[in-house]
């Protein structure tokens, strides 16, 4: 299995650098890949923030790369979660955190934007100070 980082991924949807992507390209078609969280959670705020992807974009390109049969996370289920959350309107980040501490009896955070979309959306319990 081989770890992929995120200018991989960025290469493999952008398709910006033609070398690069041919290369992503190759190894996606080829080998068992492992993508941890970290590298998606990454990989959403640079085409946010760097080529101003919108939100359902990401969510439809994540998506797919999440379902590939040779990619591995370490915890599908909840990056399943925390996309659905995402496509919802919740902010990423936000998103894969709630969805990584399902295990939890609460959330706590002091980011009210937070709390008001997990509450609206009826997810764990976030307290707020």
């Amino acid at each position: 299995m081989i770890g992929v980082d995120t200018n991989v991924l960025v290469r493999l949807l952008t398709r910006d650098d033609p070398v690069q992507t041919a290369k992503a390209d190759t190894v996606f078609r080829k080998a068992s890949l492992f993508i941890s969280e970290t590298v998606l959670l990454e990989t959403e705020w640079v085409l946010r923030y760097a080529y101003a992807l919108p939100p359902e974009s990401i969510y439809k390109a994540f998506f797919k790369l999440c379902g590939l049969p040779n990619v591995t996370l370490s915890n599908p289920i909840r990056m399943r979660t925390a996309l659905e959350w995402y496509s919802e309107g919740m902010d990423f980040a936000d998103a894969l955190h709630l969805a990584l501490c399902q295990d939890c009896r609460e959330f706590f955070t002091f980011d009210l934007k937070l709390i008001r979309k997990a509450q609206n959306h009826g997810r764990c319990k976030v307290i707020e100070p």
